[in-house]
């Protein structure tokens, strides 16, 4: 009580002796008493600022350099249903801009340190507006780290440091602690200390690799056992990142907002995805790092995707950015499915969110293009515009159209939301070792890849869409991938849609050898510094070059992939292979076309490449 009646002491005389800055002005948090450093809770402090700012558009706030603490007592709290997020509410907000126009939030160079589970920033409805300059890290973070010290028959040994990653044993089980909260390990993450690459993690171990036993031969040290061992056991030495908790707080969150810009802003840690935008238009992020804390000993950085854009509209651009040992994703750019459940008029459709971490979204406003979607060929049979939204709970809707639509829409099919989707340009970015993937892009916007440095452990580039697995929306019209490096460490762990370094993958379950689902994708210029075989997998394409490549063979690492062809095509339309250069014994020289007549294929003359046509060939099975 002592503690908190400090903090509003001072909180009250600072108030008093000081008045609000003048229209545009900058509004210092030193103004109100909070000094940097002092290690007491910001978010009163904060929350007090934003009330100041709120009455003066144009604002800048301002944290003269230095480290800020930020608890949830005193947060703001407010229910959202957050994209491919957890639905735990209310969240809890450290700091929150609401329809504010023009706000500049500038940290100087500061560190804010989150306690408990909390969202850092949130921008809701606001427009014009600015992040910059600070960094976003927790004191206790929401995941542990354990050091592989000791390999038996049925058994691994952690060494765990419990001051920096508070754990205890429950019921046989890891289970770690921190303020507030505990939560039980669900996944691994192998680092290979020595070349810096992910390995395959919790998959790698089996698929019933957590009906383990934990127990404790000495302090600090947590042996994992299980009944008849694992599928495959982790390295000595190396680093297992243990996951654990829900992903139920963006780290930053862009809600409904327009023109907003991020910049010089590092993410050592997240509550789940790095920066979550949805409904936003037009987002540019540059120098916007979501990086472990080295200084802190840390081999995990976000606890989730790194850049995650759902719904969003106009531009995105994001420039010289860097994302490394996330668990999931570096960039997720995608829509929301939804599936009909029932046909109430001609003009009127009962909807329903099948994916459980998209419910309750906002999904379409009046006067929005829909499409509709056959969900077994993934093509748009036909288009609308929405005349009406109408929620009826958090994971069904009623929308009614413009005009009458077809007799041939009927439930079961899909639909999405064509006036939500954004142009995007991703330059100068290194995607350095990840759980996942590297870049995920499913959207009809133009969209520009270029001078990228990609060193994902799993496909560098992934291109999917569908309505019946993910319900993430997209179909891609206008993709240009010139420029980049693909380091050798692509395609080195095994994850879903893992097909090639670069994967053009739709989830079709009965796909149209003549209405492809993505057009008009570019692969030209790039390096592939590769040691496996697939560089290139392509399904249901309209319009597919690869071009002015060149494939140089590594042999940092062993070949694993059981694609054997450096291209597969499969059920494409207008392919053009051309101009392409081998450097060392490439191990994938050719190109197999697999569901299509081979006349889709032009190979220029000269090609390093040979062809093989497999009129009937397997595809990957479908899976979630």
């Amino acid at each position: 009580m002592k503690y908190i009646g400090t903090i509003s002491l001072s909180l009250l005389l600072a108030l008093s002796a000081n008045a609000a800055p003048p229209a545009g002005d900058t509004i210092r948090i030193t103004q109100l008493g909070l000094q940097p450093g002092s290690r007491i809770n910001a978010t009163p402090f904060v929350n007090e600022a934003v009330k100041r700012c709120r009455e003066k558009p144009g604002s800048v706030l301002y944290f003269p350099e230095g480290r800020y603490d930020f608890w949830p007592q005193h947060a703001v709290e407010r229910d959202y249903h957050e994209s491919n997020t957890t639905d735990i509410n209310p969240k809890r907000l450290a700091v929150f801009f609401e329809g504010i126009d023009g706000i500049t939030l500038d940290g100087g160079g500061s560190e804010f340190i989150m306690h408990d589970r909390i969202q850092p920033v949130t921008l809701d409805n606001c427009s014009n507006a600015v992040l910059k300059n600070f960094t976003v890290d927790w004191d206790v973070p929401l995941m542990g780290q354990g050091e592989v010290a000791g390999i038996g028959a049925d058994y691994f040994d952690l060494r765990i440091d419990p001051a920096k990653y508070p754990y205890i044993l429950e019921n046989g089980k890891l289970v770690f602690v921190g303020e507030g909260w505990k939560s039980p390990v669900t996944r691994m993450m192998e680092l290979d200390v020595y070349t810096g690459v992910i390995q395959n993690g919790d998959r790698a171990l089996g698929s019933k690799w957590n009906e383990y036993r934990a127990t404790e031969p000495v302090p600090g040290v947590v042996r994992i056992r299980r009944e008849g061992g694992f599928r495959r056991y982790p390295k000595v030495g190396n680093i297992l990142a243990l996951r654990h908790s829900e992903r139920d707080h963006a780290g930053i969150f862009i809600n409904e907002s327009r023109n907003v810009t991020l910049s010089d802003i590092t993410i050592h840690h997240t509550a789940g995805l790095g920066i979550l935008c949805q409904y936003t238009e037009n987002l540019d992020f540059d120098n916007v790092d979501v990086v472990p804390n080295k200084a802190k000993g840390r081999y995990f950085s976000g606890h989730d995707d790194g850049i995650h854009a759902m719904g969003c509209k106009g531009r995105i651009r994001v420039n010289d950015c860097e994302w490394q040992y996330l668990m999931d994703d570096p960039i997720n750019i995608h829509g929301t499915c939804v599936r009909i459940i029932e046909v109430l008029s001609p003009t009127e459709v009962k909807c329903r969110f099948m994916e459980s971490m998209s419910v309750g979204l906002r999904w379409a406003v009046p006067g929005d293009r829909v499409g509709f979607i056959d969900n077994k060929t993934m093509c748009t049979e036909e288009e609308n515009a929405a005349r009406s939204f109408t929620r009826l709970n958090e994971r069904e809707f009623i929308l009614e159209t413009e005009k009458p639509f077809s007799c041939t829409i009927q439930a079961g099919m899909a639909l999405e939301n064509l006036t939500w989707t954004p142009d995007v340009e991703i330059r100068n970015c290194r995607f350095l070792s990840n759980r996942a993937r590297g870049l995920l892009i499913s959207t009809p916007g133009k969209v520009v890849v270029e001078n990228n440095f990609f060193a994902s452990s799993g496909s560098a580039i992934l291109i999917a869409g569908d309505a019946n697995y993910w319900y993430e929306s997209g179909a891609v019209r206008d993709l240009l991938i010139r420029g980049n490096r693909f380091d050798a460490s692509c395609l080195t762990s095994e994850y879903q849609f893992t097909e090639a370094v670069i994967s053009i993958l739709p989830e079709i379950p009965e796909p149209d050898p003549s209405r492809p689902f993505h057009r008009n994708i570019r692969i030209e210029d790039n390096h592939f510094c590769s040691a496996d075989y697939p560089i290139l997998f392509a399904t249901s394409v309209n319009g597919l070059t690869f071009s002015g490549n060149t494939i140089e063979r590594s042999y940092d690492f062993r070949p694993w992939h059981p694609r054997k062809a450096g291209i597969t095509v499969d059920a494409c339309l207008n392919v053009r292979i051309s101009d392409n250069k081998f450097v060392g014994e490439v191990l994938g020289r050719t190109v197999s076309i697999e569901n299509m007549h081979k006349r889709e294929v032009k190979i220029a003359p000269g090609s390093p490449y040979k062809v093989v046509w497999n009129k009937e060939a397997a595809r990957p099975k479908l899976q979630k």
